[in-house]
């Protein structure tokens, strides 16, 4: 036994010298190690380190000195379209590198908007030294090892990288700052990859809330928190080929100015934004891509929306095929588990909002080339609510059964337009607004629902909305995406694509020229129909009369407050409102292309003088008391508002108090008007064309027609007299506001007081057959006229109350 034990105890001295040889030879960590030891890591483009217990993001950096794309998003937002923060939205998106500085890594920021396109190294370097750059964050080093280095990036991570706090001081909804505290990082969001590093976090703030939208949307208006996405993405390879930017083509660009081209040479160098696409057979007049562009769909996109939104999305592959490729833009449902941030896909995301507002197509773009990474369609999901609100006032369609698909179709049916509208934005497409004067040439314009009158005069939505790409969409496409043939020459290649589809009676006219406040165009327009605006203007007043008429209980359904007549009334009631400011741009217009020297563009030329009449005449049609007034019936039904259902900013706002103002609402329709015609960008061109040639009217003679409208024209009865005071107090509001604005021209100024005193002139001889509300009214203009007259600048004009949210209709993009 002793023998026994003797030989356990030697065993046992043996084994601990062998376990503290083995100690005492095992190599000790190094502290590179020591850090990511226990720490949960995520390989790819960009490995990163995740420390759960001490809530820290370590970053290793082993790509010194190479660039890459860098870009921040909000993957979840605040809900408010006023506020402007919304889910998927697309912030900074930038190159960077890492460069090592000591103990630390900085993130530079190199600038291209100044370059030397060269080969001449000292050359880059004179302009490289000569404009600033950016360290947007430095790193200290943590640990180093052979090939990498690793830093504490939680700081860089945990900010408010999307300027929510300065968004929401600028908003007027209070002031906030960001809390650590209560920011983390979300591993439901984060992933890794080959070419690119996907990081998310939970980001808090806290403040003093103000805002009456704040409020709206947040549990706790103090203590507000959103999602900020990180995106590190591998730069394109050098496979893309550059396209040159051309003003008639319709794409958005990048610019930068290139100090190495030869001094004959314009120094600003133009690209046009688009996708990278190749043919698999460059000599083919079709062929399939080598990698098409495919969009994916929100899967959190409802029906009968998602199957709309699809259906409208692959409208773009008529265009692409129109280029000569074959299904080489595709449109897939999201696949589950993707993360729609992710830079690999372009996605159509379905947004909520608490009310109505823009959608719009953004992209990730490669500031060296132009070249769109990916593409991201926000699509804010009231719109099809809204426009089938539009529908509801159209058709008062609620009878016994209460069942008309009408409305439904009409929405969908704009979904569809939408969906290809906001996708062409991604595609580097940007608005074509003289397209709806074209046989609706492109879903890149604002369309307007057609609404008609059938044989037998009743409203119907049949053709609302296009149900297909458009020609000049074809045409666009085929200048930023078909091959050039082997041997063409580019430029002239791309040229005769522009001149072919200006052959075709096709032109683009893209945003600040299709704008109401001071746009010349006579055809670039949003939200309008037909070649014609002032037609239109006095086709859609007929509509509007017609859908007021048969207005009442039966467009609402029957578990409905009878209050809520007004939600449908208010957009039936303004229909008019976007062709009336088409309209007003025929005045004092100018007919123009953005025509380049030997190309065959038509020629500028002002608007003829009878169609500048034409369009005063419409625009004072739609001031007349018989356009402006609600039938009886009407508003025997607008009741007031009951409890529950007080909120409602897309309501008239009033001077009654909680009942509908009759008149008020005709107040505003003709201040509407008034403020179009009265621009003074729009008046000075008055002036001026009618100074270069009598035959174009001038202030005097626009004016006048509105004038014989307002003052003249005799009235049906009490409620249309007053109807017609009203516009009459307006007209004078909105010629003093005029006079007062230092914008407005001298000789413009000089016209409005004229137009004033004849005005006060007359309204000054009294006219026994007027009613004794009429020569009150009269005596107060006569007065308020005397009194601004003598020191114009200190007269206080009263105010007006402003229309309800008019655009977007339901929705639209920048």
């Amino acid at each position: 036994m002793k023998q026994y034990l003797y030989i356990f105890i030697i065993l046992i001295a043996v084994s601990c010298n062998a376990l503290k040889s083995n100690q005492s030879t095992e190599p000790e960590l190094s502290k590179y190690d020591k850090l990511i030891k226990g720490k949960e890591k995520f390989s790819g483009f960009l490995n990163y380190y995740w420390d759960a217990e001490k809530g820290k993001i370590y970053l290793e950096i082993d790509k010194l000195n190479e660039e890459l794309i860098y870009v921040s998003y909000l993957s979840a937002g605040l809900g408010s379209n006023d506020i402007g923060l919304d889910r998927g939205q697309i912030g900074n998106s930038k190159i960077i590198k890492f460069e090592k500085i000591g103990n630390k890594i900085m993130v530079f920021e190199p600038n291209y908007k100044f370059r030397a396109d060269t080969e001449n190294e000292a050359e880059k370097k004179a302009v490289k030294d000569a404009f600033s750059h950016s360290i947007i964050h430095g790193f200290e080093i943590e640990a180093s090892n052979d090939w990498s280095h690793l830093v504490d990036a939680t700081d860089f991570f945990i900010r408010d990288a999307h300027g929510v706090s300065k968004r929401l001081k600028q908003s007027n909804e209070g002031n906030y700052s960001l809390d650590k505290s209560r920011s983390a990082f979300n591993m439901e969001g984060a992933g890794n990859f080959p070419e690119n590093t996907e990081l998310d976090f939970w980001i808090s703030f806290k403040g003093d809330a103000k805002g009456r939208e704040i409020y709206s949307v947040t549990p706790d208006a103090d203590n507000i928190t959103v999602r900020q996405h990180h995106s590190f993405v591998q730069l394109p390879d050098d496979g893309y080929q550059t396209r040159k930017f051309d003003p008639r083509a319709g794409y958005f660009g990048t610019t930068y100015k290139d100090y190495a081209v030869p001094i004959k040479e314009d120094i600003n160098q133009r690209l046009i934004n688009r996708h990278r696409l190749q043919k698999k057979n460059p000599e083919a007049a079709k062929s399939e891509a080598v990698e098409p562009i495919i969009y994916y769909l929100d899967p959190g996109t409802p029906e009968p929306v998602r199957s709309a939104l699809l259906d409208g999305a692959k409208w773009w592959n008529q265009a692409f095929e129109a280029a000569g490729y074959e299904n080489a833009f595709q449109v897939e449902i999201l696949p589950e588990g993707a993360d729609p941030l992710d830079i690999r896909y372009n996605v159509i995301q379905w947004v909520h909002r608490s009310s109505r507002g823009w959608s719009y197509g953004a992209s990730v773009t490669d500031p060296r080339t132009g070249e769109i990474i990916k593409g991201h369609v926000s699509l804010g999901s009231l719109r099809v609510r809204q426009d089938f609100l539009i529908a509801e006032g159209l058709l008062a369609p609620y009878d016994m059964t209460g069942k008309n698909d009408s409305m439904e179709e009409m929405a969908l049916a704009r979904i569809r337009q939408l969906s290809a509208h906001e996708i062409g934005h991604t595609l580097g497409l940007a608005h074509s607004y003289a397209s709806s004067t074209e046989n609706d040439a492109s879903v890149m314009d604002y369309p307007h629902p057609n609404v008609d009158l059938d044989e037998k005069g009743n409203i119907t939505l049949e053709n609302a909305y296009s149900e297909n790409i458009g020609l000049w969409d074809k045409y666009a496409i085929r200048y930023g995406y078909e091959e050039i043939p082997t041997g063409e020459n580019e430029a002239q290649y791309l040229d005769n694509i522009i001149k072919e589809a200006n052959e075709r009676g096709l032109s683009f006219i893209s945003d600040r020229d299709a704008r109401a406040t001071g746009g010349a165009h006579p055809y670039a327009h949003l939200w309008d129909n037909g070649k014609d605006a002032a037609v239109q203007l006095n086709h859609l007043l007929n509509v509007r009369q017609k859908a007021l008429s048969s207005f009442g209980e039966n467009v609402i359904q029957y578990d409905r407050p009878l209050a809520q007549i007004q939600e449908a009334l208010i957009p039936i009631y303004f229909l008019h409102r976007y062709q009336a400011e088409a309209t007003s741009k025929l005045i004092g217009g100018l007919d123009y292309s953005y025509k380049m020297r030997d190309d065959n563009l038509k020629e500028m030329k002002i608007v003829p003088a009878e169609w500048q009449l034409e369009a005063t005449n419409s625009l004072a049609n739609a001031v007349k008391p018989e356009n402006l007034a609600l039938p009886e019936k009407l508003l025997n039904t607008l009741y007031p508002r009951p409890l529950g259902y007080y909120d409602g900013r897309e309501l008239l706002n009033g001077r009654t108090g909680l009942t509908f103002d009759a008149i008020g609402v005709a107040e505003q329709a003709s201040a509407m008007v008034f403020d179009l015609v009265l621009h003074p960008q729009r008046l000075s061109r008055l002036v001026e064309y009618h100074a270069r040639d009598k035959k174009f009217p001038g202030i005097q003679e626009t004016m006048e027609i509105f004038q014989a409208t307002l003052f003249n024209s005799k009235v049906n009865n009490d409620y249309h007299e007053a109807i017609q005071l009203t516009s009459q107090s307006v007209f004078v509001n909105k010629l003093m506001n005029s006079i007062k604005k230092g914008n407005l021209s001298p000789l413009a100024r000089a016209e409005l007081i004229s137009v004033l005193n004849d005005i006060s002139s007359k309204l000054a001889k009294p006219n026994y057959r007027d009613s004794n509300l009429k020569k009150t009214h009269n005596k107060m203009i006569v007065n308020q006229i005397k009194l601004f007259m003598e020191s114009p600048q200190e007269y206080d004009v009263a105010p007006i109350p402003s229309l309800p949210p008019g655009s977007p209709i339901g929705s639209c993009d920048y």
